[in-house]
């Protein structure tokens, strides 16, 4: 008897040393940014004081929207590049919408136009896609070249002012406002939660990222669910141009600029492997801030354009390496 009560079948093992370094290699960019964050808070202090807190959530919400998008074309197992150039047209298309129809009315259909805009390239994205099998950097390379040529060619490369209530305060924090625009995405991020786990679309998403072929023996509409998670980033690009219109004051040529390349970055962080068929909202969101982190540390400790641009590049090529060794892992 005392020799049966000695025996643990269900004793949990010890973790190995091996299991211990992947586990720091899974989560190697976001322990990275983390002692990032670490040190700016002890060369400036002011990082991790509330207001500044506050400042780095209204910018996840600002950005969080646009990579909402991208994760799903990144769970397709593709990626877009067109979202920048539409987020830079989004934003002129506000401040002429809104500069021409006062009050709320212009608000409204400004952000309707944006919405159908932003879908009807990612319509001609995903159809190209899912219809002639082109590559996703291929077909968005060139969306994104035909949609900034559009906006130099209806813009004259002018800048607009605009203003709108989604960057209003509804209410201040250690004197830091928070705008509208925080609640929006925080509804629009539990839509797309609900959309992508309660929703069969959602789960045809994953089954084409996972596996197109078996997804369309299993009854899968292939080119309908690529073509709708297209046109459902083109709309989230254009309410980001929105967005950042409203929160900058002005459209311009370089609205945009660069923000696919942040938004790539900030999903991959986040856990959305380039293979198909994996990634959470919560990785999404986690990845933005992170993000957000790394671009307001850089402010804090006086880093350069150039040099910031080299830094992002980097984060980019770290994150991709680290997400193709845990799918080789697992293969």
């Amino acid at each position: 008897m005392s020799q049966a009560k000695e025996i643990r079948p269900h004793q949990k093992k010890a973790l190995s040393t091996p299991d211990v370094l992947n586990w720091l290699l899974d989560h190697a960019m976001i322990i990275i940014i983390l002692l990032l964050a670490v040190y700016v808070t002890i060369r400036v202090p002011a990082f991790i004081k509330l207001p500044n807190i506050v400042n780095l959530i209204s910018l996840t919400a600002s950005r969080l929207p646009m990579a909402l998008g991208v994760a799903g074309c990144i769970v397709l197992a593709g990626t877009d590049l067109s979202g920048g150039r539409m987020v830079g047209l989004a934003g002129f298309l506000v401040a002429s919408v809104i500069g021409s129809v006062a009050g709320v009315g212009g608000v409204l259909l400004a952000i309707l136009v944006v919405l159908i805009t932003g879908a009807a390239v990612g319509l001609v994205n995903g159809f190209c896609m899912g219809k002639f099998k082109l590559h996703p950097f291929i077909v968005t390379l060139a969306t994104q070249l035909m949609i900034y040529g559009l906006y130099l060619t209806v813009s004259n490369s002018k800048q607009i002012a605009v203003s709108s209530f989604v960057s209003q305060p509804m209410f201040y924090i250690s004197g830091r406002p928070v705008p509208w625009y925080v609640l929006l995405a925080v509804i629009i991020t539990a839509l797309m939660w609900l959309v992508w786990n309660k929703t069969t679309f959602g789960k045809n998403m994953f089954a084409v990222g996972s596996n197109e072929e078996a997804a369309r023996v299993s009854g899968v509409n292939v080119l309908m669910t690529i073509v709708c998670v297209f046109m459902l980033a083109g709309a989230l690009y254009g309410y980001t141009g929105f967005v950042e219109a409203c929160r900058i004051g002005n459209s311009s040529a370089t609205l945009g600029l660069s923000y696919e390349n942040d938004a790539i970055s900030a999903v991959v962080i986040g856990g959305v492997s380039f293979v198909g068929g994996t990634g959470k909202i919560s990785g999404v969101i986690l990845g933005v801030f992170m993000m957000q982190l790394i671009m307001t540390a850089m402010t804090f400790l006086g880093i350069s354009g150039g040099v910031a641009y080299i830094i992002k590049g980097a984060v980019i090529l770290i994150a991709c390496i680290l997400d193709m060794r845990k799918y080789r892992a697992k293969k």
